[in-house]
């Protein structure tokens, strides 16, 4: 059901957790103001969001090279950023009613066995990123895969991708 108009009576639920899926969200503020709504007093929501391009570059470096093909869709490409702010995101929280409210950022260390792996999703079109990439004519795909190939390289561990990605968490009390 949509986020911003959920079909609940207030104060339904214990918690509330939005994993990746506010920063996509028309208008975040109003979905944050319904979560809250639907929260029994005293009870906790946690939303997590991703970081910056540069704390997630497994998801920022394919959105920064397909803004380069496509600058016109820049906005929407780097919507999965757009809560990187953890003083904005907590000001959102406060003014959707939340209280007892802190944001912190978690960062963890990954490893992708290698950059094929890594790009069989994008080819496969899993997720907005993806979908831009697909759009594209045969050889401008061919120059982003390049460009983000070239772009993870700092990551090459023996063939491998070790990387790190930050999120914030946001927690908040009815």
């Amino acid at each position: 059901m949509d986020g911003q108009a959920l079909a609940l009576p207030d104060g339904s639920f214990d918690s509330v957790i939005c994993q990746l899926g506010l920063m996509f969200f028309p208008d975040p503020a109003r979905g944050l103001a319904e979560f809250r709504r639907v929260l029994r007093r005293g009870r906790r929501a946690a939303v997590c969001v991703i970081s910056t391009p540069e704390r997630a570059p497994v998801w920022g470096i394919l959105a920064d090279a397909l803004s380069r093909y496509l600058p016109q869709h820049r906005d929407d490409l780097h919507l999965s950023f757009a809560l990187a702010d953890p003083g904005r995101l907590e000001r959102m929280l406060h003014s959707a009613g939340f209280r007892d409210v802190g944001v912190k950022r978690e960062r963890r260390d990954g490893i992708i066995e290698s950059f094929d792996d890594y790009w069989r999703p994008i080819e496969d079109g899993v997720g907005s990123l993806p979908q831009a990439y697909r759009a594209l004519p045969e050889a401008t795909r061919r120059a982003v895969r390049h460009e983000v190939k070239s772009g993870l390289a700092r990551f090459d561990a023996d063939g491998r991708l070790a990387m790190s990605v930050e999120m914030l968490i946001a927690t908040g009390r009815a």
